[in-house]
Formats: structure tokens, C-alpha cells, sequence
């Protein structure tokens, strides 16, 4: 009996390590950096029922059968679920849950992953060879069976098939996306990013803005879209052109700016579901509260989304109004952005704050400034924060 107990106290450790790191199965030689999404956001119901269910299977370089259907690949990415919100700056969808689906590629996945690259950490990447690949994308069943493990008819459900090119350590982030609405046409963004070779300052906040939405989705029908009881602003799409303001907050008041902080213009945005270009990252203060310490900041973020000839000063809809035909939508980036943070700002989609709080060296917290990369996507706002390494806790 002692022994049995010792061997399911072995097992149990081992398979607890396991689900906290990433494994380390082979080396690459010249790597290239590879992050990927699935932004396929839509619920197939009664109006759009022929669409297949957006959980995809990515084969980088795949292998097929006899008969020609795909049986693997060189890299395999099961499991590719729609992505969430928020899309942190390290690994923490490993053994976060039991589910083996997967809001993004590594994700979940064991893989070799990005080193500190220039300070930043792309352990959120993973390592893929460089050089021509070809990348098949499949609609899969949403249940637990493995790719290779299914029927040959259901491994053969092609969503997108091309050819891409990866150079040696550039890093890259891919988006599977809807590019029209009406026609359903589905597309792909490879971003080669560029923050890793920017002169960025630590006491700055950077931030760009993408309209990643589908062609002709924001002037749809709400019965179309499911978006008829839906009370958040951003919900029915936002037009092809828009303007993004900012303001910044403290604490939990929502009544009163930062003085000088109060919708500042910062960017433009146009719908966009083809090119790769990386947009002009833009700056905010680190420590605009001129009542902070300089080492902990409770400041969060605002941003009103207005189409051209609108400005937050001439805004003709409030937080509540039932439908903006485009025109206005609000998003916050606050504490967590957890649903309880809903409640904060009426009408707004809540993500986590752009200013990372996290006990480093003798302070709990300190404040560190972030990368960050906000993508609209049909009614949705998403964000990827990328962050630089820092000091451990000192204890």
C-alpha cells in the first residue's frame, strides 16, 4: 500500500510539472517567432447555419494519406478555438483548465518557445523553422479527439490552404479571419512585428490599433449579427474609418479624468483584412498621476472609438444608446477585465489595464509599462500585451 502511495504521489508531481511549463522536445536552428489566432468570432445559429463551427485544426507543412487527405504535419496546432479577449504577456493557458481547446497558437501546446528577445519576453511565441511553409487550415469537430485520431471525412474540411514565408528570428503573429461578412470569404494577416527593434522607452505605455473587422458586417442587419439585445456599444461593428481618443483614470472613479488626460486624440484606424503592415505604435505616460510615487500607479485606461467628424466633445450618443450605426464604441482597460469589472463604465468592453501591476524586487506592486496591440474584430475588442522582463520578487 506505501508503495502504491508513493507511486501516485510520483505520478501526481509529474504530471503537476508538466502542466506548469513549457517542454522542451528538440532544437531549431534559426528559428522563427510564431503566434496565431483564430478570429473567427461568429455563433452559427438558425441565420447563418450552413457555416461550419470556427474550430480549426493549423498544419504547418502537412502530411497526407494515400487518398490524399491530411494525416498530421510537420507542426500541428489542435484544438484552435475562437480567441479570448485578452491575450497575456506569457504562457498562462498552460494548465490553466482541463479543456484541450485552445484560444491561440502555442497556447497549450508543448512547443519550443521564443527566447528574451531585446528585453521582451516571447515565451508566448513559439519556435518554428524558418524558411517557404505551407499552412493548411481545417474545421474540426469540437470535441476531445485528437486531429489524426478522426474519421478520414472529418480531417478533410478545408478552411484555407497557402504558402507563407517565415525569416530567420523575425517574429510573427497570424490571423485567421472572415474578410466579408456577406460572402463569408475567409482570409489570413501574417504580421511581422517590429517592437523588439523600436527604441522604447520604460516610463511609456505603447500601444496601435487594428480594424480587423469583415467587409459589410457593420451595416448588417442586428437579427444578422445576433446583436438585438446586446447592450454593449461596440456590439454592432464600427464603420470602415474611425478616430480613437483616450482618457485616463485612477481607482474606480469614473467621473473625473486625470487633469490633461481627458479625450486626447491618439489614432486612426481603417477596416483592413489583407495587408500585414504593422501599425505606428503610440505613447502613453507611465506615471501621468502626478500624485504617484513613481513606482505604483492605480491608473486605467479609457478609449472612445468615433467615426470621422465625430469627437468626444460633439458625441451625439450616450452610453446606453440602443444602436450607434457605427459611430461610436467604448472600450476600458481596466483592473482585470474580468466580468465583475463590467460594471465600470456603462456600454464599454472591459480588458485588462495596459499597465502591469506585479510584485518585482522589494515592492508589491510595481507598475511596469507595456506593448500592446488592440484588434477590433466584428464587434469585438481584443488585446495583446507584450512585456518586458523584470526583476524578481525579493521576499
Amino acid at each position: 500500500m506505501y508503495k502504491q502511495i508513493i507511486h501516485c504521489c510520483i505520478a501526481a508531481c509529474a504530471m503537476l510539472m508538466a502542466s506548469c511549463s513549457k517542454v522542451e522536445y528538440t532544437q531549431i536552428e534559426n528559428p522563427a517567432y510564431l503566434r496565431v489566432f483564430n478570429n473567427l468570432n461568429y455563433t452559427v445559429k438558425l441565420e447563418n447555419k450552413d457555416e461550419q463551427q470556427p474550430f480549426l485544426t493549423m498544419l504547418i507543412d502537412p502530411v497526407m494519406d494515400n487518398d490524399g487527405v491530411p494525416v498530421g504535419g510537420a507542426i500541428m496546432g489542435d484544438f484552435l478555438d475562437q480567441r479570448e479577449k485578452y491575450a497575456p504577456p506569457y504562457p498562462s493557458h498552460i494548465g490553466s483548465n482541463t479543456s484541450v481547446n485552445n484560444p491561440e497558437y502555442p497556447g497549450k501546446e508543448n512547443v519550443l518557445v521564443g527566447p528574451v528577445l531585446n528585453g521582451f519576453d516571447l515565451s508566448s511565441w513559439a519556435q518554428v523553422p524558418s524558411g517557404r511553409h505551407r499552412f493548411l487550415f481545417l474545421y474540426r469537430p469540437k470535441n476531445g479527439i485528437p486531429f489524426p485520431q478522426l474519421e478520414a471525412r472529418l480531417r478533410n474540411i478545408v478552411l484555407l490552404d497557402t504558402v507563407m514565408e517565415l525569416d530567420a528570428k523575425e517574429v510573427y503573429t497570424m490571423h485567421v479571419l472572415q474578410k466579408n461578412f456577406r460572402t463569408k470569404e475567409k482570409g489570413i494577416i501574417l504580421r511581422q512585428e517590429n517592437f523588439h527593434k523600436l527604441p522604447l522607452s520604460d516610463s511609456l505605455i505603447y500601444v496601435n490599433f487594428y480594424n480587423m473587422s469583415s467587409e459589410g458586417y457593420w451595416n448588417a442587419s442586428a437579427t444578422e449579427k445576433g446583436t438585438e439585445q446586446n447592450q454593449i456599444l461596440m456590439a454592432p461593428g464600427i464603420r470602415d474609418n474611425m478616430n480613437i481618443y483616450y482618457s485616463l483614470y485612477k481607482g474606480t472613479d469614473v467621473n473625473q479624468a486625470l487633469t490633461g488626460y481627458q479625450d486626447l486624440y491618439i489614432a486612426s484606424i481603417q477596416r483592413n483584412t489583407s495587408a500585414g503592415n504593422v501599425a505606428p505604435y503610440q505613447s502613453i505616460p507611465l506615471f501621468a498621476d502626478t500624485g504617484s510615487d513613481g513606482i505604483h500607479t492605480e491608473v486605467w485606461q479609457r478609449f472612445s472609438v468615433l467615426s470621422p467628424g465625430l469627437t468626444p466633445n460633439n458625441n451625439p450618443y450616450n452610453t446606453n444608446a440602443p444602436d450607434t450605426y457605427g459611430n461610436y464604441g467604448l472600450f476600458v482597460c481596466y483592473a482585470n477585465g474580468t466580468a465583475e469589472d463590467y460594471r465600470m463604465v456603462q456600454g464599454a468592453i472591459v480588458v485588462p489595464n495596459m499597465i502591469v501591476n506585479i510584485h518585482s524586487g522589494i515592492h508589491n506592486p510595481r507598475s511596469f509599462a507595456t506593448v500592446n496591440t488592440v484588434e477590433i474584430v466584428n464587434g469585438m475588442v481584443y488585446l495583446t500585451t507584450i512585456q518586458r522582463k523584470y526583476a524578481p520578487p525579493v521576499y
